[in-house]
Protein backbone atom coordinates (compact mmCIF):
# COMPACT_ATOMS: atom_id res chain seq x y z
CA UNK A 1 0.00 0.00 0.00
CA UNK A 2 1.46 3.39 -0.93
CA UNK A 3 1.30 6.28 1.48
CA UNK A 4 -2.15 7.68 2.07
CA UNK A 5 -3.31 10.36 -0.33
CA UNK A 6 -5.78 11.68 2.26
CA UNK A 7 -5.91 15.47 2.18
CA UNK A 8 -4.62 15.65 -1.41
CA UNK A 9 -6.40 16.97 -4.48
CA UNK A 10 -7.00 14.69 -7.42
CA UNK A 11 -6.98 16.78 -10.60
CA UNK A 12 -8.60 14.97 -13.50
CA UNK A 13 -6.25 14.63 -16.44
CA UNK A 14 -7.17 16.35 -19.71
CA UNK A 15 -7.88 13.01 -21.41
CA UNK A 16 -10.35 11.84 -18.71
CA UNK A 17 -13.76 12.17 -20.40
CA UNK A 18 -15.92 10.34 -17.85
CA UNK A 19 -18.98 12.59 -17.44
CA UNK A 20 -18.72 12.32 -13.65
CA UNK A 21 -15.15 13.56 -13.53
CA UNK A 22 -14.45 15.67 -16.64
CA UNK A 23 -12.41 18.71 -15.49
CA UNK A 24 -12.96 18.01 -11.82
CA UNK A 25 -10.91 18.42 -8.67
CA UNK A 26 -11.55 15.94 -5.86
CA UNK A 27 -10.50 16.46 -2.25
CA UNK A 28 -9.60 13.04 -0.84
CA UNK A 29 -11.20 12.63 2.59
CA UNK A 30 -10.15 9.01 3.07
CA UNK A 31 -7.54 6.75 1.46
CA UNK A 32 -6.50 3.47 3.03
CA UNK A 33 -6.39 -0.29 2.39
CA UNK A 34 -10.21 -0.30 2.11
CA UNK A 35 -10.30 2.19 -0.77
CA UNK A 36 -10.72 5.93 -1.13
CA UNK A 37 -13.46 8.53 -0.77
CA UNK A 38 -13.56 12.19 -1.71
CA UNK A 39 -15.68 15.13 -2.77
CA UNK A 40 -15.65 16.95 -6.10
CA UNK A 41 -15.05 20.57 -5.03
CA UNK A 42 -15.71 22.36 -8.32
CA UNK A 43 -19.13 21.22 -9.55
CA UNK A 44 -21.90 23.48 -8.22
CA UNK A 45 -25.54 22.61 -8.88
CA UNK A 46 -28.48 24.96 -9.31
CA UNK A 47 -30.13 23.83 -6.06
CA UNK A 48 -29.65 26.03 -3.02
CA UNK A 49 -28.61 24.79 0.40
CA UNK A 50 -31.73 26.27 2.02
CA UNK A 51 -33.94 24.35 -0.46
CA UNK A 52 -32.23 21.04 0.29
CA UNK A 53 -32.23 21.50 4.06
CA UNK A 54 -35.73 23.05 4.32
CA UNK A 55 -37.26 19.74 5.44
CA UNK A 56 -34.90 19.56 8.41
CA UNK A 57 -34.82 23.14 9.66
CA UNK A 58 -35.63 26.67 8.57
CA UNK A 59 -32.71 28.64 7.19
CA UNK A 60 -32.52 32.02 5.56
CA UNK A 61 -31.78 31.98 1.82
CA UNK A 62 -28.07 32.75 1.46
CA UNK A 63 -27.74 31.87 -2.23
CA UNK A 64 -25.21 29.14 -1.41
CA UNK A 65 -25.64 26.17 -3.72
CA UNK A 66 -25.19 22.45 -3.19
CA UNK A 67 -22.19 20.95 -4.98
CA UNK A 68 -22.27 17.60 -6.75
CA UNK A 69 -19.76 15.71 -4.62
CA UNK A 70 -19.70 12.66 -6.87
CA UNK A 71 -21.78 9.84 -8.30
CA UNK A 72 -21.78 7.62 -5.18
CA UNK A 73 -24.69 7.91 -2.72
CA UNK A 74 -26.21 11.08 -4.26
CA UNK A 75 -28.86 11.19 -1.52
CA UNK A 76 -26.27 11.71 1.23
CA UNK A 77 -25.19 15.21 2.19
CA UNK A 78 -21.75 16.25 3.42
CA UNK A 79 -20.49 19.64 4.53
CA UNK A 80 -16.94 20.94 4.36
CA UNK A 81 -16.42 23.89 6.68
CA UNK A 82 -13.75 25.83 8.53
CA UNK A 83 -15.42 25.95 11.97
CA UNK A 84 -12.94 24.02 14.12
CA UNK A 85 -15.22 24.28 17.17
CA UNK A 86 -17.72 22.03 15.32
CA UNK A 87 -15.29 19.31 14.33
CA UNK A 88 -15.88 16.02 16.12
CA UNK A 89 -13.79 13.79 13.86
CA UNK A 90 -10.46 12.26 14.77
CA UNK A 91 -8.55 14.59 12.48
CA UNK A 92 -9.48 16.92 9.64
CA UNK A 93 -8.58 15.75 6.14
CA UNK A 94 -6.84 19.07 5.58
CA UNK A 95 -5.69 21.73 8.02
CA UNK A 96 -8.52 24.24 8.36
CA UNK A 97 -11.09 22.06 6.54
CA UNK A 98 -13.48 19.89 8.51
CA UNK A 99 -16.12 17.36 7.43
CA UNK A 100 -19.61 17.25 8.86
CA UNK A 101 -22.70 15.23 8.16
CA UNK A 102 -24.96 15.74 11.20
CA UNK A 103 -27.94 18.06 11.35
CA UNK A 104 -26.33 20.03 14.18
CA UNK A 105 -23.20 20.78 12.17
CA UNK A 106 -25.16 21.76 9.05
CA UNK A 107 -27.44 24.08 11.01
CA UNK A 108 -24.65 25.68 13.06
CA UNK A 109 -22.35 26.36 10.12
CA UNK A 110 -25.05 27.65 7.75
CA UNK A 111 -26.53 29.87 10.48
CA UNK A 112 -23.10 31.33 11.29
CA UNK A 113 -22.65 32.38 7.68
CA UNK A 114 -26.20 33.71 7.31
CA UNK A 115 -25.79 35.75 10.50
CA UNK A 116 -22.75 37.52 9.12
CA UNK A 117 -19.77 35.53 10.41
CA UNK A 118 -17.29 36.73 7.79
CA UNK A 119 -14.70 34.09 8.72
CA UNK A 120 -17.07 31.13 8.31
CA UNK A 121 -16.81 29.16 5.07
CA UNK A 122 -18.70 26.08 4.00
CA UNK A 123 -19.74 23.96 1.05
CA UNK A 124 -22.55 21.39 1.04
CA UNK A 125 -22.16 18.34 -1.20
CA UNK A 126 -24.62 15.80 -2.51
CA UNK A 127 -22.97 12.42 -2.96
CA UNK A 128 -19.30 11.58 -3.02
CA UNK A 129 -16.65 9.91 -5.17
CA UNK A 130 -15.44 6.48 -4.16
CA UNK A 131 -12.87 3.90 -5.19
CA UNK A 132 -12.50 0.26 -4.20
CA UNK A 133 -9.16 -1.00 -2.81
CA UNK A 134 -6.29 -0.30 -5.26
CA UNK A 135 -8.67 1.17 -7.88
CA UNK A 136 -7.51 4.74 -7.33
CA UNK A 137 -3.84 3.72 -7.42
CA UNK A 138 -4.48 2.05 -10.79
CA UNK A 139 -6.19 5.18 -12.16
CA UNK A 140 -3.31 7.37 -10.95
CA UNK A 141 -0.72 5.02 -12.50
CA UNK A 142 -2.69 5.09 -15.76
CA UNK A 143 -2.47 8.90 -15.72
CA UNK A 144 -6.18 9.62 -15.19
CA UNK A 145 -5.50 11.71 -12.07
CA UNK A 146 -2.78 14.11 -11.00
CA UNK A 147 -2.04 14.40 -7.27
CA UNK A 148 -1.55 17.88 -5.85
CA UNK A 149 -1.35 19.25 -2.31
CA UNK A 150 -4.80 20.46 -1.28
CA UNK A 151 -5.50 23.86 0.23
CA UNK A 152 -8.59 25.51 1.76
CA UNK A 153 -8.21 28.30 -0.80
CA UNK A 154 -9.41 25.97 -3.55
CA UNK A 155 -11.93 24.04 -1.45
CA UNK A 156 -13.79 27.31 -0.76
CA UNK A 157 -12.78 29.15 -3.95
CA UNK A 158 -15.09 32.03 -4.86
CA UNK A 159 -15.31 30.80 -8.47
CA UNK A 160 -15.46 27.00 -8.54
CA UNK A 161 -15.48 27.04 -12.35
CA UNK A 162 -11.89 28.34 -12.28
CA UNK A 163 -10.51 25.74 -9.86
CA UNK A 164 -9.63 23.01 -12.39
CA UNK A 165 -8.00 25.42 -14.86
CA UNK A 166 -5.99 27.18 -12.16
CA UNK A 167 -4.79 23.98 -10.50
CA UNK A 168 -3.95 22.39 -13.85
CA UNK A 169 -1.81 25.39 -14.82
CA UNK A 170 -0.13 25.38 -11.41
CA UNK A 171 0.54 21.64 -11.59
CA UNK A 172 1.96 21.86 -15.11
CA UNK A 173 4.20 24.77 -14.19
CA UNK A 174 5.53 22.88 -11.16
CA UNK A 175 6.19 19.74 -13.24
CA UNK A 176 7.40 21.13 -16.55
CA UNK A 177 10.41 19.45 -18.09
CA UNK A 178 11.48 22.38 -20.23
CA UNK A 179 11.33 26.10 -19.49
CA UNK A 180 8.44 28.01 -20.96
CA UNK A 181 8.78 29.28 -24.52
CA UNK A 182 10.10 32.76 -25.04
CA UNK A 183 9.28 35.43 -27.58
CA UNK A 184 13.02 35.69 -28.17
CA UNK A 185 14.41 32.34 -29.38
CA UNK A 186 17.87 33.86 -29.61
CA UNK A 187 17.92 33.89 -25.79
CA UNK A 188 18.01 30.06 -25.76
Amino acid sequence: MPESFRGQFLISAKHLRDANFFKTVVLLLEHNQHGAMGLVVNRPSSVTVSQVLSEHFELPETGEVVFMGGPVEPGNLFILHNADDLDFSESPPLEGVFVGFTQDVFESVVRAVSEGDEEARFRVFSGCAGWSPKQLEGEINRGDWLLYEASPEFVFHKDPYEVWDTLMRTFQKAHQLLPTATDHPEWN
